[in-house]
């Protein structure tokens, strides 16, 4: 270990920077957070340290670097772009066993600037010791995306509660059982959705359990919208929860690039439907899924797209609802928003659509019909969910309630996926386009359609540099 990895508490405690660009500005930026009371030497200010200086947030020592200036500081910073005066820097904190960072300059560093990721107070940093910043840069990415914005919230709240803990759990394994509990459970969804008094309530509530000898596990439901397809349509927060599940009831649309991001050993059910297919019943469903939460599990029930957006989201929660569950939703990007815009084709435009409507081919048996004079109208959009069994029938009213024949149409199969297809043609086309059509398939409808000539596949070429062009079929 070429570094050893410590925390300073920087409060009032007074540092030297040595230059005024841009770069000493950023390392101005990090010690001001940590409450550091900030010196600075330099020949000029940029226009960011000058605020701050005009501000008397922090002191401009003067213009030309003196060794005594080093005699009264917890460390020194120089970032300057004169190699000579960095040298010199370093060596007179040297001197003063004052510890000391040049910027980029890894041999002349007796402390160095992790990347950070703050949940403050939660605090991670990573480090390569100088030899890959960029690595360790990319790392950092990484694990931002694993740690919920809410997790510093939580920390900030348990230990407040520490102290209440140690006096009703006396041994060490018992609390640290406890926290474990804790930071697994409800407590953690409700910090995660801002819920911050009924989670100072479940805290309460857990501890006193605990303290009792319960350690009664409370399960929860969390309805998860994994997108279109593209794994990387996938929403953080969806992300965050798919790894905490102990179960994951998914549908037969989530792609496996996504199943792949589950925690590893949570347990997987499919539970899909697909038509003309062998699929689980919607009834077994809600009563798997309330099962597994009431045997104290947290249940991740994954749908492909959004939910809310004919996923029958809203009736599960129901039945969750209803058997006393606790629950949360984490929406996601819905199969006409993602499916469309790989595809080039608009939702809405200014000269060609003024508003969008979104319907399903499958209807309840016992719905009224559609407003078939409506969704005729020109200058308007409809993407059609689950349609291309009905595609004859949606062609056929829509002509004979007024919608002009050759109006574009896409059917867009395995949307935002690497095998992608997007079929155009007009609308009297509209059954042949979608018998042709891998499933799932999405219709869509109206004059933004023409614009998939111009601008498909722009975007989503260069994220598919390495892999095979979606197929595009015309038969306008």
């Amino acid at each position: 270990m070429d570094y050893l990895p410590l925390f300073a508490d920087l409060k009032q405690r007074p540092v030297l920077v040595v230059g005024g660009g841009e770069v000493a500005a950023r390392k101005v930026d990090l010690l001001q957070r940590a409450g550091a009371e900030i010196r600075i030497v330099a020949q000029a200010l940029s226009p960011e340290l000058e605020n701050l200086h005009q501000e008397a947030r922090v002191h401009w020592l003067c213009r030309a670097f003196e060794p005594q200036q080093l005699d009264d500081v917890f460390l020194v910073i120089a970032a300057t772009d004169d190699n000579v005066l960095n040298a010199e820097v370093y060596a007179e904190a040297d001197k003063r066993r004052v510890l000391a960072n040049v910027v980029d300059d890894q041999p002349r560093c007796s402390f160095i600037f992790p990347s950070i990721i703050d949940r403050s107070p939660l605090v991670v940093a990573v480090s390569s010791s100088g030899q890959a910043p960029v690595l360790a840069r990319m790392l950092r990415e990484k694990l931002e995306a694993l740690l919920p914005v809410s997790i510093g919230r939580m920390a900030d709240l348990a230990g407040g509660f520490r102290s209440k803990v140690k006096q009703q759990l006396s041994s060490v394994g018992a609390r640290r059982r406890f926290w474990e509990k804790v930071f697994s459970g409800r407590f953690a969804s409700l910090v995660a959705s801002d819920q911050m008094v009924k989670a100072q309530q479940q805290l309460e509530q857990d501890l006193t359990t605990f303290a009792q000898g319960k350690e009664a596990n409370q399960g929860e439901i969390a309805l998860v919208g994994a997108g279109p397809g593209d794994v990387g349509l996938l929403t953080l927060r969806g992300l965050q929860v798919m790894q905490q599940a102990d179960v994951v009831l998914y549908d037969s649309l989530v792609s496996e690039e996504t199943l792949d991001l589950v925690r590893r050993d949570a347990e997987r059910i499919c539970v899909g439907k697909r038509a003309g297919a062998h699929s689980v019943i919607q009834d077994e469903t809600n009563r798997l899924m309330v099962a597994l939460a009431q045997q104290g599990k947290k249940v991740v029930r994954l749908k492909g797209g959004d939910p809310f957006i004919f996923g029958r989201g809203g009736e599960e929660l129901q039945v969750a609802a209803a058997a006393g569950i606790p629950f949360q939703v984490v929406p996601g990007v819905t199969a006409a928003a993602g499916a469309t815009a790989y595809a080039g084709i608009p939702l809405t435009h200014r000269d060609h659509a003024q508003c969008v409507t979104f319907i399903t081919g499958h209807c309840r048996t016992d719905s009224d019909g559609l407003d078939w004079v409506n969704l005729a109208r020109a200058r308007q959009t409809l993407v059609i969910y689950m349609g291309t069994m009905k595609a004859a029938d949606i062609s056929r009213n829509l002509i004979t309630h007024g919608r002009d024949a050759n109006t574009p149409v896409a059917v867009i199969s395995r949307g935002t996926r690497m095998d992608q297809w997007v079929q155009t043609g007009n609308l009297q086309q509209l059954d042949q386009l979608a018998q042709q059509a891998p499933l799932p398939a999405l219709l869509v409808i109206g004059e933004v359609v023409a614009l998939h000539h111009q601008i498909a596949w722009f975007g989503h070429q260069q994220q598919m540099a390495s892999a095979v062009r979606p197929a595009v079929v015309n038969l306008a």
